[in-house]
């Protein structure tokens, strides 16, 4: 969940994307390269040298489909080599029987396409735009938001033209962090009500939320001595047992059922904190975080607004330390989507589907309807990635080497 890097600079080759064939030969050295000898006035290169794992990719598989192609300018595009990506998703879409049942989507392909050559820090051709608007309006107007965003003109107008194009994605992807991103920058009072009303129903209480499923390993149960030795703070911590027995009695059978049907502890934390945050207000700590100093204590107990979020550099709501107060505004809007995603996109990357994600869309539809005029009814204060750091400590965890990572699923 990390921004993503643009990569070294490289003279960008002549795009392929109208020829017939691509393929994946040995070149002088042992260099991969693509080449498309045929169909084009000229033959073609794209050495992968630079790109390992691309390179691997493209020998056992070669890019001669849609679905080869995808996932080899994933990894350009993962790796931060997002010219060559570009290049390479257009070939995909070329590839694509534009057939709407056909994974990954025509649209989609062609959105990646043109989002890429934007990080590569080159223009969208109008042609190409104008193909994306006869695909999808909304895709074309976030493509033509985000390249207004990234050329001069202010954020305004970038979210002007994107409008609420985020909701074509699902939560959490790309199109709600530069959302998010570019709101900050046009104007942070999007995120603030006409007059706060500072009354112990709109703070932050003073209460803190962890979890653990069960039989929690050294380190995480010196955590939790920890903080239960806090001074000024509640400090419940939950087990899978306990969390079980509270989502029935606070939200149903159905808030049970699916807490004990996540797919990994991380998912079932997931929708634990957002049910618990909403009904009692507090802060939610993840089990391996520690609040080490008492000037994160005071940051606490001072907050007057009615949510504190932090975000990592590359926009993404840090759903493992933040704060509400019961009622939320941005907490009601993320448990609709938490759970449209659990009935409708249960295989969904978890980061998307219970994580950060729901908050960043909840936060951005907040923003759009205030930059619309329906400013929100509570107040939301954003911090950076450096402000995290300040507050949070980290320390060592050996049970992440034992356990599979969520990130996995």
């Amino acid at each position: 969940m990390s921004e993503q890097s643009d990569g070294p600079d490289r003279a960008l080759p002549a795009d392929p994307c109208n020829a017939p064939d691509i393929q994946g030969v040995e070149g002088p050295g042992g260099n991969v390269a693509i080449l498309v000898p045929s169909g084009a006035p000229q033959a073609f290169s794209l050495p992968l040298e630079f790109d390992p794992q691309a390179k691997a990719y493209l020998q056992e598989h070669g890019a001669e489909t849609t679905d080869h192609c995808f996932h080899l300018a994933n990894i350009l595009h993962m790796n931060g080599n997002v010219a060559e990506a570009s290049i390479i998703y257009r070939r995909a879409y070329d590839l694509h029987s534009k057939s709407p049942t056909q994974f990954p989507s025509a649209q989609a392909l062609l959105q990646v396409r043109l989002l890429t050559l934007l990080k590569s820090g080159q223009s969208v051709p109008p042609e190409e735009l104008q193909e994306m608007r006869g695909l999808s309006i909304p895709y074309a107007q976030y493509i033509e938001g985000v390249q207004k965003g990234w050329h001069g003109a202010t954020a305004m107008e970038a979210l002007k033209t994107i409008g609420n194009a985020f909701e074509e994605f699902h939560t959490g992807e790309e199109a709600d962090t530069l959302w998010l991103e570019f709101a900050l920058r046009a104007s942070p009072s999007l995120f603030d009500v006409r007059l706060d009303v500072n009354s112990p129903a709109t703070r932050i209480p003073r209460r803190i939320f962890m979890y653990w499923d069960k039989n929690p390993p050294p380190e995480i149960a010196e955590n939790f001595e920890y903080h239960r030795k806090l001074n000024g703070f509640e400090v419940r911590i939950m087990d899978f047992a306990e969390a079980t027995e509270w989502l029935y009695d606070n939200y149903g059978i159905e808030a049970r059922d699916i807490f004990i049907n996540a797919r990994h502890p991380a998912e079932a934390a997931d929708f634990l904190r957002l049910h618990l945050l909403q009904a009692l207000g507090g802060w939610w700590l993840d089990a391996d975080l520690k609040l080490g100093k008492q000037a994160t204590l005071d940051f606490m107990a001072t907050r007057t607004k009615s949510a504190t979020f932090l975000l990592t550099r590359g926009h993404v709501v840090h759903n493992d330390f933040f704060g509400t107060c019961p009622n939320n505004e941005v907490l009601s809007d993320a448990l609709l989507s938490i759970y449209r995603n659990c009935y409708l996109h249960s295989g969904l990357f978890i980061a998307y589907k219970t994580g950060p994600g729901v908050y960043a869309r909840a936060i951005n539809r907040i923003a759009y309807r205030s930059l619309n005029g329906n400013r929100p009814k509570q107040s939301i204060e954003i911090h950076d990635q450096a402000k995290f750091n300040e507050l949070i400590e980290e320390f060592h965890t050996p049970y992440k080497l034992q356990t599979p990572n969520w990130r996995a699923i």
